[in-house]
């Protein structure tokens, strides 16, 4: 009778464990659907994003002054496939960015350092924004989608397209790829889709700073 015990006993432990893997290979999947990464691993950089690891250490001396809080990526990962939607509602993702540098911006009505710093990624889109770059900032309200819309037409932000993720999975998908830490959360972005650098909290986009370091990532 003990032995049988026993048996069930090492049999469920077995099943447990197996319902684990099962579940970890799962959630692997997903990361790498989302990043299009086949093997996840912190420490490595994927072969089509270590351009934009030698990008972020070229560009290191640029973070300074207003940019000073950007942490140049050094094992970047693959955002190509981040999706969200735009001003209609029909899916976005990164990838329709592709050959052009990406300013990739977080934000919320109900983050006060996220609408302080709004006018300045606007007037930055103004400055730099065309065929090699863009601001692209998702809004990721879960309350009331016309907020944030009349919030911006509110603030004179004329110059940013609209995007939203209303179920703030962006966010969540960043977090747990450890990019995102609070909010605003801003990361940029190569060509390739890949990341380049990323800041927890605001910063003076429009600042002399911020335009040198993009512009210099534009001429990359």
């Amino acid at each position: 009778m003990a032995e049988e015990t026993e048996q069930t006993g090492a049999g469920r432990r077995r099943r447990a464990v197996l319902i684990a893997s099962v579940f970890a290979v799962a959630a692997l999947a997903g990361l790498a659907g989302i990043y299009g990464i086949t093997k996840w691993n912190g420490n490595a950089v994927e072969a089509s994003c270590k351009p934009a690891a030698a990008l972020a250490a070229r560009l290191t001396p640029l973070m300074r002054g207003e940019v000073a809080a950007l942490a140049p990526a050094k094992h970047p990962i693959r955002l190509a496939n981040l999706t969200f939607l735009d001003a209609k509602g029909q899916q976005r993702s990164l990838a329709d960015w592709k050959g052009r540098t990406v300013l990739l911006n977080l934000w919320a009505t109900w983050c006060v350092p996220c609408k302080t710093e709004m006018p300045a990624l606007d007037a930055l889109q103004q400055k730099l924004g065309g065929p090699q770059f863009e601001v692209v900032a998702v809004n990721i309200d879960t309350r009331n989608p016309d907020k944030p819309r009349a919030w911006l037409k509110d603030a004179g932000i004329q110059k940013l397209d609209y995007f939203a993720d209303p179920q703030a999975k962006i966010f969540q998908d960043l977090k747990v790829a450890g990019r995102a830490f609070g909010m605003p959360t801003t990361i940029l972005v190569d060509p390739s889709g890949c990341e380049v650098a990323t800041l927890a909290g605001p910063a003076e986009w429009a600042s002399g700073d911020a335009v040198k370091l993009i512009e210099a990532a534009i001429r990359q």
